[in-house]
Formats: C-alpha cells, sequence, structure tokens
C-alpha cells in the first residue's frame, strides 16, 4: 500500500518546469516576481491569467499567494529567503531590493521590510519563476519584477512596468504606459495614450506614440525617438546623446549633460528648450516655424538657416524673431555648434 501511495504522489506532483495557472479577478491588478522573465499578452474574459513556470533546484519552496493588498488585487511570488540565486543574471552580478512580509515591493508603499539579495550564483535559495501574463481589455496592470527581462505585446488598458534590472520590451499598448527600470535597456513601439520611460542606465528607443504627454528619462543612456506626437514632449539624460526625428508637439524640453542633440519637428512649436553641456545640437522644422529665439553656445559656430529679425547678435549668442514670433524657442549648448534650419520637402 505504502508503494502504491509513493507512486501516486509521483503521478500528481507537478515537476520543476510544469506550468501552473492562476486566475486574478479585478479592474487593478498587481503583480510581483523577484526573478524571471514575464511575457504580458492581451487576454479574453474578465480575469487575468496567469502562467507559472518554475526554475531552479528549489522552485518547490516557491509559494503563490493572491489577495486584496492595499485597494488592488494581487499575484504575488513568495521566496522564503533572503538569499536568492538567479543564474540567468549571470557570474558576478548582484543586487538587492526591499521586501515585505506578503512577497510586495517597490510600489512606493511603506511597511516592514527584509532586505533580499538577488545574485547570479552563490547558496541561497536557486529557484525563480517566469510568468506569462494575460490581460483582459480594459484592465489595469502594476507589474513588479526585481530582476528578469519583460515584454508587453497588445495591451489594451492601462500598463505600469517596475523592474530592478532588466530590457524592457513593449508594443501596442492602447493605454497609458509606464516603465521604470533601474539598469536596462527600453524599446517601445506603437503606444496610444501617455507614454512615461524612467532608466537609470540604458538606452532607450520609442517610436509611433500618440499621446497628450511623452516623458523619457534616463541617467546614462542614448534615446532615439520616430513618430512621436504629443501636447507635451520631454527628454533628459544624464549622459548620452538625443536623436528625435518625425515629432509633432506644441511643447518640447530636451535636456542631456552629455551628448548631442538632434530634432526634426513636423509642426511649429509654442515653446523648445534644447539644452546640452557638451555636444552639438541640430533643429530642424518647418518653413513656417514662428517664433522668438535665443541661441546660445558656450564655444562652436551658429548657423540659422531661416530668415531672422535679429535684435542682438555676438560671435557666441544670437536673439531675434521668425516667422510670426508666437512661439519661444532657447537653444543652448556649454561646448559645441548649434544648426537651425528649414525642412526640405
Amino acid at each position: 500500500m505504502r508503494a502504491l501511495l509513493v507512486a501516486a504522489a509521483v503521478l500528481i506532483a507537478a515537476p520543476v518546469g510544469a506550468q501552473e495557472v492562476e486566475r486574478v479577478s479585478g479592474r487593478d491588478v498587481s503583480i510581483y516576481n523577484i526573478a524571471g522573465t514575464v511575457d504580458v499578452v492581451r487576454g479574453s474574459g474578465s480575469e487575468v491569467v496567469v502562467r507559472i513556470e518554475r526554475g531552479g533546484r528549489d522552485a518547490s519552496e516557491l509559494s503563490i499567494e493572491t489577495g486584496d493588498i492595499r485597494g488592488r488585487s494581487t499575484l504575488r511570488i513568495v521566496y522564503p529567503d533572503d538569499e536568492i540565486v538567479f543564474p540567468q543574471m549571470g557570474r558576478g552580478s548582484n543586487t538587492s531590493i526591499s521586501v515585505r512580509s506578503d512577497g510586495t515591493f517597490s510600489d512606493g508603499n511603506r511597511g516592514r521590510n527584509e532586505r533580499v539579495r538577488i545574485s547570479g550564483r552563490g547558496n541561497g535559495l536557486e529557484a525563480w519563476a517566469n510568468l506569462v501574463v494575460e490581460v483582459p481589455r480594459g484592465t489595469s496592470l502594476a507589474l513588479y519584477v526585481a530582476v528578469g527581462a519583460v515584454e508587453a505585446e497588445g495591451i489594451d488598458g492601462a500598463l505600469s512596468i517596475d523592474t530592478g534590472s532588466g530590457a524592457v520590451t513593449a508594443t501596442d499598448v492602447a493605454g497609458s504606459l509606464d516603465i521604470d527600470t533601474g539598469s536596462g535597456s527600453v524599446l517601445v513601439r506603437g503606444v496610444e495614450g501617455d507614454l512615461s520611460v524612467d532608466t537609470g542606465s540604458g538606452r532607450v528607443e520609442v517610436s509611433d506614440v500618440l499621446g497628450r504627454h511623452i516623458e523619457i528619462d534616463t541617467g546614462s543612456g542614448s534615446v532615439r525617438g520616430h513618430n512621436l506626437s504629443a501636447d507635451e514632449l520631454g527628454v533628459d539624460t544624464g549622459s548620452g546623446g538625443i536623436t528625435l526625428e518625425s515629432v509633432s508637439s506644441s511643447e518640447v524640453t530636451l535636456d542631456t549633460g552629455s551628448g548631442s542633440i538632434d530634432v526634426e519637428m513636423l509642426t511649429d512649436v509654442d515653446r523648445l528648450e534644447v539644452d546640452t553641456g557638451s555636444g552639438s545640437i541640430t533643429v530642424r522644422a518647418p518653413a513656417g516655424l514662428g517664433a522668438t529665439v535665443d541661441i546660445e553656445t558656450g564655444s562652436g559656430g551658429i548657423d540659422v538657416d531661416f530668415p531672422l529679425e535679429v535684435r542682438s547678435v555676438r560671435r557666441d549668442h544670437v536673439r531675434g524673431t521668425i516667422g510670426d514670433g508666437r512661439g519661444e524657442i532657447s537653444i543652448d549648448t556649454g561646448s559645441g555648434s548649434i544648426k537651425l534650419l528649414r525642412t526640405r520637402n
């Protein structure tokens, strides 16, 4: 009889790598996972469906918890150790985060936290969980991942992605998109809604975005954009170049501590501010541009390819009016040339 029971247990137990399925009800859903990849895809029905695949020699020690926390429906992968081994990080890599006893982290809420260290190798708990998250239309999803890449595609609803370390890719999102990663590249293609991207370190590429507000901030890394349309557009990078093509926006602010800036405007502007500590600046604008202009460089030439009613001019500083003068344009670089050019059709 004992032998039969053991055999039955072996048949019933889900092996490591087997897929588990959890369902989360609610219009506002949060998912927390310390280590592992996440694919966010369009779902059907009224519930968020989470397909979970565990990995690592200690995968069976992970627990999956659901329930309402601070007004949101949640799913949490809980790791019962403060030392976690995730080999995909690579040898010598490590990071740490503060995790609450309920498995939540990084969501801005205060509470009693425990410091958890995640490493590419070591003697801690070797476990992770790869997730596929199916999100029905109109659901607001907040995703928190300490270490691991995230990919999202075809989501129709508000989406927030927060990672400590890992690349983020999002395509075809109909709704607001908020991405925050401590370290990792960000690729965004096709968003109908407001876009916010914040990365401590990593390049950012965005294209085909239509919303009221587009905000991109990176501590270190280049920013490239194409076909961006918004009432307000802001790009700030501590170190790295900014290249933007086919921009339609009345309020534009571009700032980099070090790096060249190249922007192509398709429309007239109410306000355009471009500033770099060190690097050349090129602004391309339509022939019908109308604005007061203030251009200054600490070291480098100035080239204005518009009829300019000059108010004052020096070698390194030009002020004047273009067209009807209704907008405001300010361009400044500590070191580098400045060009304000007319686009050629």
